[in-house]
């Protein structure tokens, strides 16, 4: 392929992804914002009222968008800082759009052109400009502490400073996941800090976040709330609408219902899929949802314990009934996994999967060869850890344990609280746990990270070095097709190695009170406040 055609598929890519508002200025050239004739309006400051009161029922670990690993965590991170690209969703179409940046120009198809919006203030009074935005990217990609994100920039060779509002980045191939990677929601790698808020704070700033976004940071209560209030000099118009937002840590989703119905909140960041019925009934509420770019699992212990014998874990990757889990841990409100890739990565998911013989399935005969093969052939005893976190809590290991009973492992289920479940998977102390990776817009965030042989989040611990090959190449190749075709080949090997057995794609659900005007859902997992209000 020339490097025309290259120029000419990049281009066509991440117009497609910036949408209507994309404006291309000939071949490899010229990806903006769509502004009226004569620049950008004079902002137009919004009047601030209302206390939106938010039940957050998932685990935050920390505020810092380089760190977090949490989408529960963005859900407060994106309302106070902005990236160099934002999401925005139209219904249909999900595509990514200048935030800080005001245009995205390609110089080529290796540097990418960002000028900033002038004036822009981090909450702390300092400026955002181009130092700022190389800061943050180097804080990224080779900072220490190392950034869990550092990977999304490992093709990144040069920040040039062009002037104070304009950054060139130059990378060393084409880079297909920039989009995803630079967005200051999912990616978190293009999310911009405050230099002079970490330089103060250190290894505290998830505690002291200073961003630009349209709400600041107040206060952090442990095990009680997380308080924001306006930022009344925020550059989008008209924004933010509210003048203080308040999330409540909550660990009991029928204490928030509870909450909610009876007027004390306003809202909950996630709805467990046992409440939803009941609040779509309720005609005082508003439920938001549907299946997003998402994918559950059973993950197991590839470095110690009996699931270092492949055979074993190929059985229990076989054993699982999805069609069951479907009904009963996630009450029929999700579809069926066959392989990490799902159904919003319109580029990538196969939607004739389920008769494409890819993947895994629930095949009880093909579990018991496996277990058959497998190097002990007595009863296994297992641990499985489960805390009461995610979208179903524990009816997914209810659920798992009598299927793996049929093939002779007995699972024993340990119940433990959230921060404990936590450190003992980074730390890879379990058999077997279940998790679920969200927001996934792009098979390389789908799978890369999770199964990389040194990824930041290989929890399972599973090593391939050709699935780490076949990602790497991926990642700069500019043609659907052929990176379709490689990773395909990469799933085809973690499937069919199984450090994990995949099971859903499942919707994601929020709700308000019919009084909160103004959300804009977006099928990320996010929880954008910009524009919210309260009546």
């Amino acid at each position: 392929m020339t490097e025309i055609d290259h120029k000419k598929i990049l281009t066509e890519r991440i117009s497609a992804r910036l949408g209507r508002r994309a404006v291309l200025k000939g071949m490899g050239a010229g990806i903006v914002a769509a502004t009226a004739a004569g620049g950008f309006p004079a902002i137009a400051r919004a009047q601030q009222s209302g206390h939106l009161k938010i039940a957050s029922i998932k685990v935050i670990d920390t505020l810092d968008p380089h760190f977090t690993g949490f989408l529960s965590s963005i859900q407060v991170i994106n309302n106070i800082h902005n990236g160099l690209l934002k999401i925005v969703y139209d219904g249909e179409n999900l595509t990514f759009e200048p935030d800080l940046a005001e245009t995205w120009d390609l110089e080529d198809d290796k540097t990418h052109v960002f000028k900033l919006r002038d004036g822009v203030k981090f909450h702390d009074g300092t400026t955002c400009d181009a130092e700022a935005v190389k800061f943050s990217l180097l804080r990224v990609k080779e900072g220490e502490p190392t950034s869990p994100h550092a990977w999304k920039l490992a093709l990144l060779d040069e920040i040039e400073i062009v002037d104070p509002l304009t950054v060139k980045l130059h990378f060393s191939q084409p880079y297909a996941f920039l989009p995803v990677a630079l967005n200051g929601s999912t990616g978190r790698a293009g999310t911009i800090v405050s230099p002079a808020a970490v330089e103060k704070y250190g290894t505290d700033y998830g505690r002291n976040p200073v961003g630009t976004g349209p709400f600041k940071f107040v206060s952090w209560r442990e095990n009680d709330a997380i308080e924001l209030e306006a930022n009344t000099e925020y550059f989008e118009p008209d924004m933010p609408k509210l003048e203080r937002v308040t999330f409540l840590l909550m660990n009991e989703a029928s204490t928030a219902i509870a909450a909610l119905f009876s007027g004390q909140i306003d809202g909950m960041n996630d709805c467990p899929m046992q409440l939803v019925n009941q609040v779509d009934a309720n005609p005082n509420t508003t439920l938001y949802g549907e299946i997003e770019g998402n994918y559950t699992f059973l993950g197991m212990n590839c470095k110690k314990g009996p699931f270092t014998d492949i055979n074993l874990r190929r059985a229990v990757a076989w054993a699982i009934d999805r069609e069951t889990m479907v009904k009963q841990a996630y009450f029929g409100r999700a579809q069926q996994a066959y392989t990490p890739i799902s159904p919003p990565m319109t580029d990538f998911f196969d939607p004739d999967i389920a008769t494409s013989g890819r993947g895994q399935w629930f095949d009880l005969d093909k579990a018991r060869e496996f277990r058959a093969l497998a190097e002990n052939q007595d009863e296994i005893e297992v641990t499985y850890m489960m805390a009461e976190r995610g979208p179903v809590g524990t009816r997914t290991a209810q659920t798992i344990a009598p299927m793996l009973a049929q093939i002779g492992i007995k699972v024993n289920l340990e119940l433990v609280e959230p921060a404990t479940w936590l450190k003992r998977r980074n730390e890879g102390d379990f058999d077997l746990y279940d998790f679920e990776w969200v927001a996934d817009l792009d098979p390389d965030e789908a799978i890369y990270p999770e199964f990389k042989s040194d990824g930041a989040w290989n929890f399972c611990g599973w090593v391939n070095t050709e699935f780490d090959d076949l990602c790497a190449q991926a990642q700069v190749i500019l043609d659907p097709a052929e990176r379709r075709k490689l990773y395909y080949q990469a799933e085809d090997l973690l499937m069919d190695e199984a450090p994990i057995g995949v099971m859903a794609h499942m919707p994601i659900y929020k709700v308000f009170s019919n009084k909160v005007e103004g959300f804009q859902y977006i099928p990320a997992d996010l929880m954008n406040l910009h524009t919210v209000s309260k009546v």
